[in-house]
């Protein structure tokens, strides 16, 4: 293969002439086959390209490493970016179409509720009847408190209701488990409900009566004192519940009695409103 060399005239005549006046040191015959392999390199040499690194912390990283971990995965800030964008979207979507609601309008379960935490952190308190009636909002640096069926809850939330002047105030520092039964807010503001049964049970009356025999008659009162105190039962319920899943209210402990304190003391009188409710008469036998 031949080598074409390209050589400057002008510097050609000079070392020319300084050679032949011996101011240059004679330099060993360079070969032909040394010029030809300077000149001409191995074609995969020329070919050959240069491998990128960067340095990081001393080591090197060759460029194919950093470009496949750029481009592995998603990164953590665009995840949480894209879930409070989606957050905020459906937010303001739900509102739009509810007009009320930023969540949909579902409903955040009791325990989720601030006050509710609170109690749980303290954990439950005791009182006994006495203690309860310092708390009925007549006092505004004490908080409303109420019993029902011994478990005390803080009704603070609904001062307007419970606190003097509102319209359940007389529940307010008692356990008037009673009087949740018998409406008679005034006579049965206590937590006795022996008795409270016979606000349910029918009177005697001498017409109906007189078509049961006596043993059918004595049947039907035992059944109809059962089904009364289911009814004492249902209507207690209805208003534990209330309170036990009100988001409102918070239960934060029992009211301390002595054992046996149901069986103690005389059994109330039936008030007079309970009374007058009563049914006038019991169902006559079947086919009479």
């Amino acid at each position: 293969m031949t080598t074409r060399l390209k050589v400057n005239t002008t510097s050609l005549h000079l070392y020319t002439s300084l050679h032949q006046h011996h101011l240059l040191p004679r330099l060993p015959p360079l070969h032909s086959s040394k010029i030809a392999t300077m000149a001409s390199p191995d074609p995969e040499l020329r070919q050959r390209k240069p491998k990128i690194t960067s340095e990081t912390n001393g080591k090197t990283i060759s460029a194919d490493l950093l470009k496949k971990e750029d481009g592995h995965g998603f990164p953590l800030l665009d995840i949480v970016r894209s879930l409070v964008f989606v957050l905020l979207a459906s937010s303001a979507l739900s509102y739009f179409v509810t007009r009320e609601s930023f969540i949909w309008g579902v409903t955040r379960p009791k325990w989720a509720h601030v006050n509710q935490i609170q109690a749980y952190f303290k954990g439950p308190k005791q009182y006994t009847d006495a203690d309860l009636a310092a708390y009925d909002g007549t006092n505004p640096d004490l908080p409303i408190l109420l019993a029902i069926n011994g478990t005390i809850y803080d009704v603070s939330a609904g001062r307007k209701f419970y606190g003097p002047g509102g319209s359940y105030h007389f529940f307010a520092g008692a356990d008037a488990s009673r009087a949740f039964v018998t409406n008679c807010f005034q006579e049965d503001r206590n937590p006795d409900l022996r008795g409270a049964e016979l606000a349910f049970l029918p009177r005697d009356n001498d017409e109906v009566d007189s078509l049961y025999t006596s043993g059918e008659l004595k049947i039907q009162k035992q059944k109809e004192k059962k089904l009364a105190k289911v009814e004492v039962y249902k209507a207690l319920k209805h208003w534990v519940d209330f309170f036990e899943k009100s988001p409102k209210y918070t239960k934060i402990g029992m009211v301390k009695r002595e054992a046996g304190w149901e069986d103690k003391g005389p059994i109330q009188t039936l008030c007079q409103k309970a009374e007058d409710s009563r049914p006038s008469a019991r169902q006559r036998p079947e086919g009479k």
